[in-house]
């Protein structure tokens, strides 16, 4: 399949998914449901789902018993952009376009949502059919390290009080290998845990993410700063310099598709999706 069909098919089925999974705003309670969905299916580049979806692809396995893992990150993605808006938080009035979850509903709400989209995460994990109990766990276990606070709640808490102390570019790796790293890796990660693979090929795939996890946020800051926007936060261009940093993420770029190289399957799309990490323009 050429490469832009499989997005555009995996796109499809990960909205599907996250339209099956997420409960009806018709029911009860109607404005708790309806902020859920809100949050979680208007926009967004789908990055962690298609990852779950590509590293499922390189190892051979049954697209259904990816579709578990790929609802759950996104759902947990989507709870944490509705709280990372908040008034109390970043105090986003927009996002994708759109009013956020706070400005369309109300601030009790949106915290409501976000609640609500993490737990079922979890409970979308905890019925996976096609899977073996162990291997379920162990992806619970992977997923719930990524989001709490050694991963991306820890991440969040130090960008808070980034404005309190002065960052050097190995404190800022550190904190978004926790904010933004933690969930691209738990999502290529839970792919390598449904279907027994050997420890080599699972260390492999847990680089490339190391190294795609930080390419991002750079990318993120980059566009930043070529933007006008968020010029005061901590960021890799404002420590190093623009072409430092744009230098760094063509090395980070490098070194992904270098582990790449070294995985037996199909990774094509793997590389596509890295390809593209560092290309996009939003």
């Amino acid at each position: 399949m050429q490469v832009q069909a499989y997005i555009t098919e995996r796109l499809s089925r990960i909205n599907a998914q996250l339209d099956y999974y997420l409960p009806a705003n018709t029911q009860a309670p109607e404005s708790l449901h309806t902020a859920m969905r809100y949050a979680c299916l208007t926009g967004g580049k789908r990055v962690r789902p298609l990852l779950v979806y590509a590293t499922g692809h390189a190892l051979n396995v049954a697209i259904e018993k990816l579709d578990p893992a790929a609802a759950a990150v996104e759902l947990i993605h989507a709870y944490s952009l509705a709280h990372d808006d908040l008034p109390a938080m970043d105090d986003d009035h927009t996002r994708r376009g759109e009013p956020t979850c706070h400005i369309a509903f109300d601030e009790a709400t949106a915290i409501l949502a976000g609640d609500g989209l993490q737990t079922l995460a979890f409970e979308v994990l905890s019925n996976a059919k096609n899977i073996d109990d162990a291997q379920r766990i162990q992806m619970i276990a992977c997923l719930a390290k990524a989001a709490g606070s050694f991963g991306m709640v820890g991440g969040q808490a130090i960008d808070m009080a980034a404005q309190l102390k002065d960052f050097d570019a190995d404190q800022l790796a550190h904190m978004h290998r926790c904010k933004t790293g933690a969930l691209i890796r738990a999502s290529i990660q839970m792919a390598a845990m449904v279907e027994p693979i050997t420890q080599d090929t699972f260390n492999q795939l847990t680089m490339f993410s190391e190294s795609l996890g930080l390419a991002f946020q750079i990318r993120d800051d980059i566009l930043d700063v070529e933007g006008d926007r968020e010029a005061n936060k901590a960021s890799y261009p404002a420590i190093l310099g623009l072409a430092e940093a744009k230098q760094w993420l063509m090395q980070l770029h490098q070194e992904a598709l270098g582990i790449l190289a070294h995985i037996d399957g199909d990774t094509e799309y793997l590389k596509h999706i890295a390809d593209f990490i560092v290309v996009r323009e939003q």
